[in-house]
């Protein structure tokens, strides 16, 4: 693997996980829709350059007893999302989730 690639695939990945998340945070989200909004996640990121893999899920624990109105705004901590990317040779492969203990949602990638 060229370290040029890998360095530009790990910067991909960054971009596609940041704005999957300031894309659809905040978007209505119920256990009724959750599926579907993660394949529209999944499908979003699949459609950007160099991404040949990704994966959304949504805590559906943090989907029970919400509002009166049966829905509630996806929040940070309820996001998990995976993408891997190749460019050339060399593929990387990046998370973002919450971080309990820091009380913020984190990118890395996975080594």
């Amino acid at each position: 693997m060229e370290r040029k690639e890998v360095e530009e695939a790990a910067f991909e990945a960054g971009i596609k996980l940041g704005a999957l998340f300031h894309q659809f945070i905040g978007m209505p989200v119920a256990e009724r829709n959750a599926d579907i909004l993660e394949k529209a996640m999944e499908s979003c990121m699949l459609l950007q350059p160099y991404v040949v893999d990704a994966e959304v899920r949504i805590d559906r624990d943090k989907l029970k007893n919400i509002s009166a109105f049966g829905y509630t705004s996806l929040m940070p901590d309820m996001l998990y999302a995976r993408v891997v990317v190749k460019v050339g040779d060399s593929q990387v492969s990046a998370v973002l989730e919450w971080d309990d203990k820091l009380k913020y949602p984190l990118m890395r990638l996975i080594l």
